[in-house]
């Protein structure tokens, strides 16, 4: 589903059960990370599980995160910067992809979902929300 207002938001939460959704994934883009809370309310309203991109939807009351560690990224954003800043020339620059990823788990959100969360899958996350 795509969502680019709060409206679209609104209307595509409310046309999930009618479609028999069991879960979703929520993509880290800018506007949806501008909507973390609503996103998080709306998925807790319509008890579906979610799947989000960045560990401060688990904070805010998402079920679980997995995806690229933020500070690490900015840290290596920070890097470039300066190597450009120093003369370099970013064609010259190699593409770096994220080699450190982040999984958070809410652990009473899942309970209140009726999710038995596997003790091996709380026991790879990087932190585990109670």
């Amino acid at each position: 589903m795509n969502a680019s207002t709060e409206v679209e938001l609104d209307d595509a939460f409310s046309a999930l059960p009618q479609l028999h959704v069991d879960g979703l994934i929520v993509a880290g883009e800018p506007f949806f990370d501008s909507q973390r809370e609503r996103i998080v309310r709306l998925a807790a309203k319509s008890a579906i599980p979610t799947i989000y991109a960045w560990r401060e939807y688990v904070l805010a009351g998402g079920l679980i995160s997995y995806g690229t560690d933020l500070p690490e990224s900015y840290r290596q954003a920070a890097i470039y910067a300066g190597r450009i800043l120093k003369g370099e020339k970013p064609a010259n620059l190699p593409v770096v992809q994220p080699t450190k990823f982040y999984m958070a788990v809410n652990a009473k959100v899942a309970k209140s979902l009726g999710i038995d969360v596997p003790p091996r899958l709380l026991g790879l996350a990087d932190e585990v929300v109670e």
